[in-house]
Protein backbone atom coordinates (compact mmCIF):
# COMPACT_ATOMS: atom_id res chain seq x y z
CA UNK A 1 0.00 0.00 0.00
CA UNK A 2 1.34 3.50 -0.91
CA UNK A 3 0.58 5.41 2.04
CA UNK A 4 2.48 8.14 0.90
CA UNK A 5 0.48 8.42 -2.69
CA UNK A 6 -3.11 8.32 -0.39
CA UNK A 7 -1.36 11.31 1.43
CA UNK A 8 -0.62 13.27 -1.23
CA UNK A 9 -4.41 12.96 -2.60
CA UNK A 10 -5.78 13.68 0.53
CA UNK A 11 -3.94 17.08 0.52
CA UNK A 12 -4.74 18.02 -2.82
CA UNK A 13 -8.60 16.94 -1.93
CA UNK A 14 -8.48 18.76 1.19
CA UNK A 15 -7.45 22.47 1.04
CA UNK A 16 -7.29 22.68 4.81
CA UNK A 17 -4.53 20.20 5.02
CA UNK A 18 -2.12 22.36 6.43
CA UNK A 19 -4.53 23.47 9.06
CA UNK A 20 -4.66 26.95 8.11
CA UNK A 21 -6.62 27.28 4.63
CA UNK A 22 -6.97 30.43 2.92
CA UNK A 23 -9.28 33.13 3.74
CA UNK A 24 -11.62 32.92 0.38
CA UNK A 25 -11.87 29.32 1.23
CA UNK A 26 -13.42 28.27 4.87
CA UNK A 27 -12.70 25.58 7.14
CA UNK A 28 -10.85 22.97 5.37
CA UNK A 29 -11.25 24.42 1.94
CA UNK A 30 -15.60 23.77 2.43
CA UNK A 31 -16.33 27.20 1.31
CA UNK A 32 -14.48 26.73 -2.29
CA UNK A 33 -16.67 26.82 -5.40
CA UNK A 34 -18.45 23.80 -6.58
CA UNK A 35 -20.37 24.51 -9.00
CA UNK A 36 -19.10 21.53 -11.42
CA UNK A 37 -20.41 18.90 -8.40
CA UNK A 38 -24.07 18.32 -7.96
CA UNK A 39 -26.20 20.60 -6.02
CA UNK A 40 -27.75 20.61 -2.80
CA UNK A 41 -31.77 21.62 -3.49
CA UNK A 42 -34.54 22.25 -1.18
CA UNK A 43 -37.61 20.14 -1.99
CA UNK A 44 -35.48 16.88 -2.92
CA UNK A 45 -36.61 13.88 -0.84
CA UNK A 46 -34.46 12.00 0.88
CA UNK A 47 -34.75 7.57 0.37
CA UNK A 48 -33.82 5.37 2.30
CA UNK A 49 -32.35 2.60 2.65
CA UNK A 50 -30.04 4.08 -0.49
CA UNK A 51 -29.32 7.57 1.37
CA UNK A 52 -27.69 5.65 3.64
CA UNK A 53 -24.85 4.71 1.06
CA UNK A 54 -22.59 6.59 -0.99
CA UNK A 55 -23.43 9.75 -3.16
CA UNK A 56 -21.23 9.63 -6.60
CA UNK A 57 -21.68 13.76 -7.58
CA UNK A 58 -21.30 15.55 -4.44
CA UNK A 59 -17.87 16.78 -2.91
CA UNK A 60 -17.75 15.63 0.55
CA UNK A 61 -19.83 13.02 3.02
CA UNK A 62 -19.58 11.59 6.32
CA UNK A 63 -21.05 9.23 8.36
CA UNK A 64 -20.23 10.13 11.92
CA UNK A 65 -21.11 8.59 15.58
CA UNK A 66 -20.38 9.31 18.77
CA UNK A 67 -21.48 7.97 21.85
CA UNK A 68 -21.75 9.19 25.72
CA UNK A 69 -20.34 5.87 27.70
CA UNK A 70 -20.07 4.84 31.58
CA UNK A 71 -17.96 1.82 32.89
CA UNK A 72 -18.80 -0.81 35.72
CA UNK A 73 -17.03 1.64 37.84
CA UNK A 74 -18.76 4.98 37.04
CA UNK A 75 -16.19 6.67 35.33
CA UNK A 76 -17.43 8.41 31.73
CA UNK A 77 -15.97 8.13 28.14
CA UNK A 78 -16.42 9.42 24.45
CA UNK A 79 -16.16 7.92 21.59
CA UNK A 80 -16.32 8.95 17.85
CA UNK A 81 -16.15 7.12 14.71
CA UNK A 82 -16.11 8.79 11.35
CA UNK A 83 -15.46 7.95 7.63
CA UNK A 84 -15.11 10.73 5.22
CA UNK A 85 -15.64 10.86 1.37
CA UNK A 86 -14.14 13.40 -0.32
CA UNK A 87 -14.33 13.83 -4.36
CA UNK A 88 -11.30 14.48 -6.09
CA UNK A 89 -12.91 15.68 -9.37
CA UNK A 90 -16.97 15.48 -10.10
CA UNK A 91 -17.28 12.08 -11.84
CA UNK A 92 -18.61 8.52 -11.64
CA UNK A 93 -16.68 5.94 -9.06
CA UNK A 94 -14.18 4.10 -10.98
CA UNK A 95 -12.16 0.79 -10.42
CA UNK A 96 -8.50 0.99 -9.78
CA UNK A 97 -6.14 3.92 -8.74
CA UNK A 98 -8.18 6.13 -11.54
CA UNK A 99 -10.91 6.20 -8.83
CA UNK A 100 -11.79 10.20 -8.30
CA UNK A 101 -12.47 9.13 -4.33
CA UNK A 102 -10.69 9.33 -1.33
CA UNK A 103 -11.83 8.15 2.26
CA UNK A 104 -10.59 9.46 5.38
CA UNK A 105 -11.23 7.53 8.48
CA UNK A 106 -11.31 9.11 12.25
CA UNK A 107 -11.69 7.22 15.82
CA UNK A 108 -11.29 8.33 19.12
CA UNK A 109 -11.56 7.05 22.56
CA UNK A 110 -12.13 10.04 25.55
CA UNK A 111 -11.73 9.45 29.59
CA UNK A 112 -11.43 12.13 31.95
CA UNK A 113 -7.89 11.63 31.98
CA UNK A 114 -6.93 10.93 28.21
CA UNK A 115 -7.94 11.92 24.51
CA UNK A 116 -6.54 9.54 22.16
CA UNK A 117 -7.14 9.83 18.53
CA UNK A 118 -5.85 7.63 15.56
CA UNK A 119 -6.37 8.35 11.52
CA UNK A 120 -6.28 6.96 8.06
CA UNK A 121 -6.62 7.33 4.45
CA UNK A 122 -7.50 5.36 1.59
CA UNK A 123 -8.00 5.57 -2.01
CA UNK A 124 -11.87 4.69 -4.02
CA UNK A 125 -11.40 1.75 -6.58
CA UNK A 126 -9.36 -0.79 -4.88
CA UNK A 127 -11.84 -2.20 -2.19
CA UNK A 128 -9.68 -0.79 1.00
CA UNK A 129 -12.84 1.41 2.00
CA UNK A 130 -16.42 2.15 0.71
CA UNK A 131 -20.20 2.23 2.09
CA UNK A 132 -22.76 -0.64 1.23
CA UNK A 133 -26.52 0.65 1.33
CA UNK A 134 -28.18 -2.53 2.17
CA UNK A 135 -27.28 -3.94 3.80
CA UNK A 136 -25.53 -1.36 5.52
CA UNK A 137 -22.11 -1.75 6.04
CA UNK A 138 -19.17 1.51 5.90
CA UNK A 139 -15.54 0.35 6.27
CA UNK A 140 -12.05 1.53 5.83
CA UNK A 141 -9.13 -0.76 6.72
CA UNK A 142 -9.73 -2.96 9.56
CA UNK A 143 -12.17 -0.33 11.60
CA UNK A 144 -15.98 -1.00 9.97
CA UNK A 145 -19.57 0.01 11.15
CA UNK A 146 -22.07 -2.68 9.90
CA UNK A 147 -25.65 -3.71 10.27
CA UNK A 148 -25.90 -6.97 12.00
CA UNK A 149 -29.86 -6.96 11.23
CA UNK A 150 -30.05 -5.57 7.76
CA UNK A 151 -32.66 -3.78 8.17
CA UNK A 152 -31.18 -0.10 7.83
CA UNK A 153 -29.22 1.47 10.44
CA UNK A 154 -31.32 -0.23 13.21
CA UNK A 155 -28.98 -2.64 14.55
CA UNK A 156 -24.87 -1.87 14.36
CA UNK A 157 -21.41 -3.09 15.11
CA UNK A 158 -19.09 -0.77 15.60
CA UNK A 159 -14.91 -1.52 15.75
CA UNK A 160 -12.07 0.68 15.65
CA UNK A 161 -8.08 0.23 16.83
CA UNK A 162 -5.43 3.12 17.30
CA UNK A 163 -2.40 3.23 19.51
CA UNK A 164 -3.04 2.25 22.85
CA UNK A 165 -7.01 2.17 22.40
CA UNK A 166 -9.35 0.32 20.66
CA UNK A 167 -13.64 -0.23 20.96
CA UNK A 168 -16.25 -3.01 20.09
CA UNK A 169 -19.52 -1.87 20.05
CA UNK A 170 -23.08 -2.30 19.54
CA UNK A 171 -25.60 -0.02 19.05
CA UNK A 172 -29.31 -0.67 18.49
CA UNK A 173 -32.01 2.16 17.94
CA UNK A 174 -34.86 2.89 19.92
CA UNK A 175 -36.44 5.62 17.98
CA UNK A 176 -37.19 6.87 14.31
CA UNK A 177 -34.32 8.49 11.93
CA UNK A 178 -34.59 12.47 12.23
CA UNK A 179 -34.71 15.10 9.00
CA UNK A 180 -32.46 18.22 10.38
CA UNK A 181 -33.91 21.64 8.58
CA UNK A 182 -36.52 21.22 5.95
CA UNK A 183 -37.16 17.79 5.68
CA UNK A 184 -33.50 17.13 5.71
CA UNK A 185 -32.32 20.47 3.44
CA UNK A 186 -29.78 22.00 6.15
CA UNK A 187 -28.93 25.70 5.62
CA UNK A 188 -25.61 26.42 6.26
CA UNK A 189 -25.49 29.99 5.32
CA UNK A 190 -28.54 31.61 4.58
CA UNK A 191 -26.96 32.32 0.90
CA UNK A 192 -27.21 28.99 -0.63
CA UNK A 193 -24.60 27.07 1.14
CA UNK A 194 -26.48 23.83 2.45
CA UNK A 195 -26.15 19.91 3.09
CA UNK A 196 -28.66 16.97 3.00
CA UNK A 197 -28.37 16.02 6.57
CA UNK A 198 -30.42 13.17 8.91
CA UNK A 199 -29.29 11.68 12.23
CA UNK A 200 -29.93 8.48 14.37
CA UNK A 201 -30.39 10.04 18.04
CA UNK A 202 -31.86 7.29 19.38
CA UNK A 203 -28.77 4.46 19.68
CA UNK A 204 -28.43 2.44 22.91
CA UNK A 205 -24.63 0.88 23.33
CA UNK A 206 -23.25 -2.24 25.03
CA UNK A 207 -19.40 -3.43 24.38
CA UNK A 208 -16.59 -2.37 25.72
CA UNK A 209 -13.44 -0.12 25.39
CA UNK A 210 -9.34 -0.52 25.89
CA UNK A 211 -6.77 1.35 26.64
CA UNK A 212 -3.08 0.29 26.96
CA UNK A 213 -4.23 -3.04 27.30
CA UNK A 214 -6.97 -2.79 29.81
CA UNK A 215 -10.72 -3.11 28.59
CA UNK A 216 -13.61 -1.61 30.43
CA UNK A 217 -17.12 -2.76 29.71
CA UNK A 218 -19.30 -0.05 28.87
CA UNK A 219 -22.87 0.82 28.01
CA UNK A 220 -24.67 4.74 27.01
CA UNK A 221 -25.86 6.30 24.15
CA UNK A 222 -24.94 6.70 20.64
CA UNK A 223 -25.70 9.67 17.82
CA UNK A 224 -24.94 8.43 14.66
CA UNK A 225 -25.17 12.11 11.38
CA UNK A 226 -25.09 11.42 7.93
CA UNK A 227 -24.74 15.03 5.71
CA UNK A 228 -23.62 15.47 2.15
CA UNK A 229 -23.07 18.35 0.28
CA UNK A 230 -20.34 20.20 -2.27
CA UNK A 231 -20.33 23.00 -0.84
CA UNK A 232 -21.44 23.12 3.09
CA UNK A 233 -19.74 26.37 3.97
CA UNK A 234 -19.34 30.62 2.05
CA UNK A 235 -15.88 31.87 1.58
CA UNK A 236 -16.92 33.99 4.27
CA UNK A 237 -17.53 30.85 7.33
CA UNK A 238 -14.45 29.99 8.83
CA UNK A 239 -15.52 26.83 11.19
CA UNK A 240 -18.27 25.73 13.43
CA UNK A 241 -19.54 24.92 16.58
CA UNK A 242 -21.44 22.00 16.70
CA UNK A 243 -23.46 20.11 19.57
CA UNK A 244 -25.77 16.63 19.80
CA UNK A 245 -27.38 16.47 23.29
CA UNK A 246 -29.39 13.76 24.94
CA UNK A 247 -31.54 15.63 27.77
CA UNK A 248 -32.42 14.33 31.33
CA UNK A 249 -36.05 13.67 29.93
CA UNK A 250 -35.59 11.72 26.64
CA UNK A 251 -36.09 15.16 24.39
CA UNK A 252 -32.61 15.22 22.41
CA UNK A 253 -30.89 18.32 20.63
CA UNK A 254 -29.07 19.34 17.19
CA UNK A 255 -27.82 22.87 16.86
CA UNK A 256 -24.77 24.41 15.42
CA UNK A 257 -23.64 27.71 14.67
CA UNK A 258 -21.26 28.60 11.49
CA UNK A 259 -18.98 31.17 12.40
CA UNK A 260 -18.51 34.67 9.77
CA UNK A 261 -15.15 36.57 9.71
CA UNK A 262 -17.21 39.66 10.00
CA UNK A 263 -20.35 39.68 11.34
CA UNK A 264 -23.09 37.45 13.63
CA UNK A 265 -22.89 33.60 13.09
CA UNK A 266 -25.21 31.29 11.22
CA UNK A 267 -27.28 29.19 14.06
CA UNK A 268 -29.58 26.37 13.41
CA UNK A 269 -30.98 23.18 15.15
CA UNK A 270 -33.32 20.25 15.83
CA UNK A 271 -35.34 19.28 18.86
CA UNK A 272 -36.05 16.16 19.25
CA UNK A 273 -38.57 14.66 21.56
CA UNK A 274 -38.54 11.78 23.32
CA UNK A 275 -40.90 9.98 20.56
CA UNK A 276 -39.07 11.26 17.88
CA UNK A 277 -40.71 14.06 16.66
CA UNK A 278 -38.48 17.04 15.17
CA UNK A 279 -39.02 20.84 15.37
CA UNK A 280 -36.59 23.23 13.30
CA UNK A 281 -35.26 26.12 15.47
CA UNK A 282 -34.31 29.27 13.78
CA UNK A 283 -31.20 31.27 14.62
CA UNK A 284 -33.63 33.59 16.42
CA UNK A 285 -34.69 31.08 19.57
CA UNK A 286 -31.05 29.87 19.74
CA UNK A 287 -28.79 31.50 22.63
CA UNK A 288 -25.25 30.41 22.59
CA UNK A 289 -22.19 32.05 24.28
CA UNK A 290 -18.51 30.68 25.50
CA UNK A 291 -18.20 30.99 29.24
CA UNK A 292 -14.74 29.68 29.50
CA UNK A 293 -11.49 28.77 27.36
CA UNK A 294 -9.21 25.96 27.64
CA UNK A 295 -4.96 26.10 25.81
CA UNK A 296 -4.97 23.42 23.80
CA UNK A 297 -1.28 21.65 24.23
CA UNK A 298 -0.68 23.08 20.82
CA UNK A 299 -1.40 26.71 22.19
CA UNK A 300 -4.72 27.39 20.91
CA UNK A 301 -7.67 28.58 22.89
CA UNK A 302 -10.97 27.18 22.61
CA UNK A 303 -13.95 27.74 24.32
CA UNK A 304 -14.79 24.47 26.39
CA UNK A 305 -17.59 25.78 28.50
CA UNK A 306 -20.53 27.25 26.88
CA UNK A 307 -24.11 28.62 28.21
CA UNK A 308 -27.02 27.38 26.11
CA UNK A 309 -30.35 28.63 25.95
CA UNK A 310 -33.98 27.38 23.99
CA UNK A 311 -36.17 29.49 25.49
CA UNK A 312 -39.37 27.89 23.53
CA UNK A 313 -37.85 24.98 25.32
CA UNK A 314 -37.44 26.20 28.74
CA UNK A 315 -33.71 24.96 27.88
CA UNK A 316 -30.93 27.13 29.99
CA UNK A 317 -28.09 24.95 30.29
CA UNK A 318 -23.91 24.99 30.84
CA UNK A 319 -22.50 22.51 28.98
CA UNK A 320 -19.15 21.56 29.56
CA UNK A 321 -16.32 19.44 28.05
CA UNK A 322 -15.89 16.20 30.09
CA UNK A 323 -12.02 16.35 28.45
CA UNK A 324 -11.51 19.82 27.82
CA UNK A 325 -7.83 18.75 25.45
CA UNK A 326 -9.99 16.56 23.09
CA UNK A 327 -8.22 17.90 20.47
CA UNK A 328 -7.69 16.13 17.19
CA UNK A 329 -4.38 16.62 15.68
CA UNK A 330 -5.26 15.08 12.11
CA UNK A 331 -4.55 16.05 8.55
CA UNK A 332 -7.33 18.54 8.98
CA UNK A 333 -7.37 19.43 12.67
CA UNK A 334 -9.88 20.12 15.26
CA UNK A 335 -11.49 19.78 18.74
CA UNK A 336 -13.86 17.06 19.49
CA UNK A 337 -15.54 15.17 22.95
CA UNK A 338 -18.49 14.43 25.09
CA UNK A 339 -20.02 17.22 27.32
CA UNK A 340 -21.86 17.22 30.37
CA UNK A 341 -25.04 19.59 30.84
CA UNK A 342 -26.42 21.27 34.18
CA UNK A 343 -28.58 23.84 34.82
CA UNK A 344 -32.39 23.54 33.53
CA UNK A 345 -31.68 19.94 32.42
CA UNK A 346 -28.90 17.26 32.51
CA UNK A 347 -27.21 15.43 30.35
CA UNK A 348 -24.70 14.32 28.12
CA UNK A 349 -23.89 14.78 24.89
CA UNK A 350 -20.76 15.66 22.55
CA UNK A 351 -19.25 19.06 20.97
CA UNK A 352 -17.05 19.51 17.91
CA UNK A 353 -15.38 22.94 16.98
CA UNK A 354 -13.78 23.57 13.88
CA UNK A 355 -11.73 26.49 12.79
CA UNK A 356 -10.06 28.06 15.46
Amino acid sequence: MKRNVQIIACALLLSGCDNAPPASEGFAGLGQDATTYTPVLRGQALRFPADHGAHVGYRIEWWYVTANLIDEQGHDWGVQWTLFRSALHPGAETQGWSSPTVWLGHAALSSPSSHQYSQTFARGGIGQAGVEAQPFRAWIDNWSLASTSGQGLDQLQMHATGKGFSYQLQLTSQGPLVLHGDYGYSEKSGQGQASYYYSQPFYRVSGEVERHGQRYPVTGRAWLDREWSSQPLSSTQQGWDWFSLHLENGAKLMLFQVRQRDGQPYRAGTWISPDGRAEALRNEQIQLAPQAWTRQDNGRQLPTRWRLQVAAHNLDVQVEALQPHAWMGTTVAYWEGPVQLQGSSTGRGYLEMTGY
